[in-house]
């Protein structure tokens, strides 16, 4: 298949460059800044919101799979505009372009840890009501719900992606998100690490190679819908400084701060659907995949 790849320069776009590549797709990446990794795709720079450059990229495509996010839920709360302006808008002129050229494939990577908000139990399935508490949740929300608009009207097959927390190689680690890569990052910089509340909140982590895996099975199929995508087990963040801890060798030096309110208290996301219809499951145990990003922070 041809594919556009969109925010490809990114953490999770460079992992699924690299799985649909070993599997024979033809790629093509649209992003903000040249690759800076070893890839056999074609390379369009540019601005989300240029309409103009983003109809070129999409030219004799069959598919796209939109991996772009200018926000983290953080940032999006200071600038809530800017989240919709860069993010909501800029998909729903993706969408227009895409039914222009009879662009019929989408793969949309939404966000499992933050739409559900806190839910009134877990794990968390597709069904839950959304009930995000941040922008970035909001404005995930929102675009799903253009893309199913897409769906019903413009016949758009699409498959929304929620993961729960990513992590892995090629992960910044500024402190923006990514509990695991911030603190890696701050063992091996010997700097504290700021926990916002006491360190029970707990996450579902997934290990961004599993993710790609997934993304390669799902442009390949005729499925459309949507899935979480997550291991399935909640790790507190206490837990995850300990388990850091004892994989690495390293003592965390920890600052614990007032808790924000638009972190989730808990979220585990429900997975059985992406296993049954895609015979995938999360295989990279916690400790394995927290080895090899410290090894590539390293």
């Amino acid at each position: 298949m041809n594919i556009l790849i969109l925010g490809g320069h990114g953490f999770i776009g460079s992992h699924i460059i690299e799985a649909l590549t070993a599997a024979g797709h033809t790629l093509r990446v649209f992003a903000r800044k040249p690759a800076g990794f070893k890839h056999t795709a074609e390379w369009f720079t540019g601005d989300f919101l240029d309409a103009g450059k983003l109809s070129e990229a999409l030219v004799n495509m069959d598919a796209v799979i939109h991996c772009i996010s200018t926000t983290v839920p953080a940032t999006s709360i200071s600038d809530p505009v800017y989240d919709i302006e860069s993010n909501l808008i800029g998909t729903v002129k993706l969408l227009q372009l895409m039914q222009s050229q009879r662009v019929t494939r989408l793969v949309y990577i939404s966000s499992g840890g933050t739409i559900y908000g806190n839910p009134s139990k877990n794990p968390v399935s597709e069904k839950f009501p959304l009930n995000p508490i941040s922008s970035y949740g909001a404005v995930k929300v929102s675009i799903e719900k253009f893309i199913e608009i897409a769906r019903i009207n413009d016949g758009l097959q699409s498959v929304i992606l929620r993961p729960s927390n990513p992590y892995g190689e090629h992960q910044g680690h500024k402190g923006a998100q990514g509990l695991i890569s911030t603190v890696l990052n701050n063992i091996i910089n010997s700097k504290t690490t700021v926990i916002y509340g006491d360190g029970t909140a707990i996450r579902d982590y997934i290990y961004v190679k599993d993710m790609a895996q997934l993304v390669r099975s799902v442009i390949s199929s005729s499925h459309t819908g949507i899935y979480n995508v997550g291991s399935g087990i909640g790790y507190s963040i206490n837990e995850i400084i300990e388990t850091i801890e004892s994989v690495t060798g390293l003592s965390v030096q920890t600052q614990y701060k007032d808790k924000r309110g638009f972190d989730v208290k808990k979220i585990i996301l429900d997975c059985s659907l992406a296993e049954r219809d895609f015979d995938w499951k999360a295989s990279t145990p916690l400790t394995s995949g927290i080895n090899k990003q410290f090894n590539w922070l390293k």
